[in-house]
């Protein structure tokens, strides 16, 4: 039997991809649910129902040594809790179960809330802002950084952490410019990371007190508790921090859809799921394929590398009707932009309580909300985000 192998001359890397994905998604869709993209030499996997699939079959589609799209890069990191397979994955995860359990979150909840609404009730006083700068990019890193138990932040180590975030996560593309761009930083970062995270500049009784701890019983190597704080830190912050400002600026965009929410608090939870759906902040990981295989018909090589597409996924018309829609009331509990499986987001239960509770307050706050010009994207590899989103607001009586 012949079977005819999709193919496409998409480049995900491009500049004009990457500042609007969303067309090339649908295309690789409607060819196939594999797709050969010459490219990169790899497969593109963007559809919801395959997307899934391969997330739950560790032993089919691996993440070792690294999701990266080319893995054995010397830059590369080489098993970290991203890029491992169980049993070290689940050792890794382990370490911080506890701490990111629903009973340690529950009781973190109030605090939270009462830190991003005093620091909404300070911005929205200006009328006119950055969210990115003034809110997306300060409030999930105070509040990471104050649970590992980190000292001495402020604006200067929150930008110092987002150019290493940056550089790391463009290296899980190809060696492109932009990749490139990032080595250097990467670099002279590594040194910068372990100083500001080493034991001893950590807070006892801290997340990452608990990391060294559980190197000190044997649970993890120090080699492994070191590298944890570096990804749980990077991986914990990102997420959150350009759902935020993607958030705002899609409510900005729809101002139905503010109104529903100023009208029903209750709906910045569906909000926050809604926007991580619509403009996922990981677009992408890569696995390794480690046998012979099919995805939905199409024959797989062991030994391939696939690109699983979370950003396509979570767009796909065959699982979300009107999939290009902003509605905070389709509450998609069941998107991938945490990823699914044993690989599932790590900090997706703090990131749940991080923006519902900015967004709650932004609505409360704030009576409208007016895009003083049309947002920046900041472009990278993997993360879709934005740079700069000037709003002014007129605030709630």
């Amino acid at each position: 039997m012949n079977i005819t192998i999709p193919r496409s001359q998409v480049d995900l890397f491009d500049d004009a991809i990457l500042k609007n994905p969303y067309p090339a998604y649908a295309e690789l869709r409607d060819l196939g649910p594999a797709v050969w993209m010459d490219a990169h030499r790899a497969w593109a996997i963007p559809r919801y129902a395959d997307v899934r699939s391969v997330l739950r079959d560790h032993e089919t589609f691996s993440s070792a040594p690294n999701p990266g799209l080319e893995p054995e890069q010397p830059y590369m990191p080489r098993g970290d809790i991203l890029g491992s397979d169980p049993p070290l994955h689940e050792q890794l995860r382990g370490v911080l179960a506890d701490q990111l359990g629903p009973r340690a979150l529950r009781d973190l909840r109030d605090e939270i809330s009462a830190q991003a609404d005093e620091l909404v009730a300070e911005v929205v006083e200006q009328r006119q802002f950055d969210v990115v700068s003034a809110l997306a990019r300060r409030f999930p890193v105070d509040v990471v950084c104050q649970l590992v138990g980190l000292e001495g932040g402020g604006a200067e180590f929150r930008e110092k952490l987002f150019a290493f975030a940056d550089a790391a996560f463009n290296t899980f593309g190809p060696l492109n410019t932009r990749t490139q761009a990032s080595l250097e930083t990467v670099m002279s970062m590594l040194e910068f990371m372990q100083t500001a995270m080493s034991r001893g500049s950590l807070r006892p009784g801290s997340w990452g007190a608990a990391i060294y701890e559980a190197a000190d019983r044997g649970d993890i190597t120090h080699e492994d508790a070191a590298r944890m704080m570096g990804a749980f830190v990077v991986a914990g912050m990102d997420t959150t921090v350009n759902a935020i400002s993607s958030a705002i600026w899609l409510l900005a965009r729809h101002i139905d859809q503010l109104e529903a929410l100023r009208a029903e608090p209750g709906l910045a939870k569906p909000a926050f799921e809604e926007t991580l759906r619509l403009e996922s902040p990981a677009q992408l990981f890569a696995r390794g394929v480690t046998r012979d295989t099919e995805i939905g018909g199409t024959p797989i090589a062991g030994g391939d590398r696939v690109v699983v597409l979370f950003g396509s996924a979570n767009r796909d018309e065959r699982k979300y009707p009107n999939p290009e829609t902003f509605d905070i009331a389709r509450n998609p509990l069941d998107h991938v932009a945490f990823g699914y499986g044993i690989h599932v987001c790590l900090g997706a239960g703090l990131s749940r309580i991080e923006v519902p509770a900015i967004l709650e307050s932004f609505a409360r706050r704030v009576e409208s909300v007016r895009l003083l010009s049309e947002p920046q994207r900041h472009l990278n590899n993997v993360i879709r985000g934005l740079k700069h989103l000037p709003i002014e607001i007129e605030p709630a009586l």
